[in-house]
């Protein structure tokens, strides 16, 4: 494995959970990282690889927009196509390595190491999964990106979530959030997670001096911080933001890149910035799934950086940049064109999404994911990125990203209509929620209903719980606040013997 070198006077065992100490290394893995770096002269029986031979494949050939092109010759097409370590192609470590060293310069970097992972969402999820154990608490901004809660929530984790304003995380909400926790016994989390440059869902770009405040926080209360930021280089600012890789003078830092954004999504990579002991676990967790990143991406990735230069990725991100803020633009203008008097946003200062809260109307869920879709338009429920999502939220989330200026137009203006249709109705906006006791019994028939499409007023159950204890549901009558349980129970009852009905037929 790697040469840990804890100059960060750290101990990282404190943060790790029981399952990722217990994890070893493959000895297949390490012999593989092995035969990479020896010599030439050196004969490897120890690897189970293929062939190349019996590759069908014998070149690729890729030309670039600028006009530039590069090809896998049959030696690097072969290396390309293979096993390697799960670290990563060594030659794009190196070139990883190199850039971060001149994008963030991070103090110590000598103490800190890269591993490369099919994407943020894989880094995120190998990360928090080496942390966050069963109940364990975690520290998130709320709104944040759902595909964190997605990893934490099989191992109950507690969120703790921490409102933002428009310059993002409040630190002086994290400050007394913690100390009231500490002051009561209870647990302390091990780790933050923080979306600080173009903030997925509300476009938010944390100051530099907040950002100094919140690491002085984690330095005080002894967590770490997670900082997913796949937007860093996308950002609508005049100042370039530091990040917090850059301010961590404790190894305090877990950074997470990601190419989907900048260069491809379907490449299917990023990578993990850390100090070496924290990339070692999480080299372990890789090696217990899917061994290492694809193999032909990184060997592509790696050629295109050759053929660019640091000077050349960071004029393709400034071009991006440029790309993204035109539609960032456009899309407000449209915004305040179609949705005047009827929301209100805050033009994001980077990423790809509008962040839009509807006047008068506190729950979005089911006039987004029923009516919107009728209506031809089809965005994402503010409620979806709460920590709580089965609580009302009158916001929804807009991306500018792919669709055309006038596929922008089109679902604003329908957007437009499904406010005033919904403040139309004249009743309460919010759908009405009951309790209802469902017995176990009930649920195969319930998943049959779903089949037959006939839970279509039904966006989603809530707690859903097998036993004979309380699951919410969204009421099939909304904005009548009189319905009673047994009214509910009628109707699952109706739907459900639908459900037994088609299936007998069938």
């Amino acid at each position: 494995m790697h040469k840990s070198k804890e100059k960060f006077g750290m101990d990282y065992s404190t943060f790790k959970t029981d399952v990722s100490k217990r994890r070893r290394s493959a000895t297949t893995r390490e012999l593989t990282k092995i035969a990479y770096s020896a010599s030439k002269n050196v004969v490897s029986l120890a690897e189970g690889m293929p062939n190349e031979e019996t590759f069908p494949f014998t070149e690729i050939s890729i030309k670039l927009n600028d006009g530039s092109s590069f090809t896998l010759s049959e030696r690097e097409l072969g290396a390309a196509l293979q096993y390697i370590p799960t670290q990563g192609y060594p030659p794009l470590l190196q070139c990883l390595r190199e850039f971060q060293r001149r994008a963030h310069a991070p103090p110590l970097w000598e103490s800190r190491d890269i591993v490369i992972v099919s994407g943020a969402q894989d880094g995120l999820s190998k990360t928090l999964e080496a942390i966050i154990g069963p109940g364990d608490p975690l520290l998130v901004h709320d709104p944040f990106y759902p595909g964190v809660e997605v990893v934490v929530a099989p191992h109950q984790a507690e969120l703790i979530a921490i409102p933002q304003d428009e310059q993002g995380v409040v630190p002086e909400i994290l400050r007394e959030t913690l100390r009231s926790r500490q002051l009561s016994g209870k647990r302390m989390p091990k780790i933050m997670y923080i979306n600080a440059t173009g903030s997925n869902p509300n476009g938010v770009v944390i100051p530099l001096e907040r950002r100094k405040e919140i690491y002085r926080i984690a330095c005080e209360y002894n967590f770490l911080i997670l900082d997913d930021d796949p937007y860093h280089f996308m950002h609508f600012e005049d100042v370039e933001p530091k990040s917090f890789l850059s301010l961590d003078t404790e190894g305090r830092v877990i950074r997470v890149d990601s190419f989907s954004k900048v260069i491809s999504s379907g490449i299917r990579l990023g990578f993990i910035t850390a100090a070496a002991p924290l990339i070692v676990s999480i080299e372990l967790h890789l090696q217990s799934s899917h061994l290492h990143a694809p193999t032909l991406s990184q060997v592509i990735l790696y050629k295109l950086l050759k053929v660019w230069g640091y000077d050349g990725l960071m004029s393709h991100f400034m071009g991006i940049r440029y790309f993204y803020k035109r539609r960032r633009d456009i899309i407000a203008t449209l915004a305040r064109k179609h949705l005047n008097g009827l929301a209100d946003f805050t033009e994001p200062k980077g990423g790809f999404f509008l962040w839009i809260k509807v006047q008068g109307i506190t729950d979005t869920w089911k006039m987004i994911m029923q009516r919107g879709v009728k209506e031809g338009v089809i965005m994402a429920p503010g409620a979806a990125f709460m920590k709580d999502p089965s609580k009302p939220c009158n916001a929804i989330r807009a991306s500018f990203a792919k669709a055309s200026y006038q596929e922008m137009d089109l679902a604003l203006q329908r957007l437009a209509e499904l406010i005033r249709g919904r403040k139309n109705e004249g009743i309460s906006t919010r759908p009405f929620e009951d309790i209802v006791y469902i017995k176990r019994r009930f649920w195969g028939p319930l998943q049959r209903m779903h089949r037959y499409g006939r839970s279509y007023e039904w966006p989603h159950f809530r707690e859903r719980d097998f036993g004979e204890k309380p699951v919410h549901f969204r009421s099939p009558y909304p904005g009548i606040i009189g319905v009673s349980s047994a009214t509910l129970r009628a109707t699952i009852d109706q739907q459900i013997r639908f459900a037994d009905n088609m299936l007998k037929a069938s």
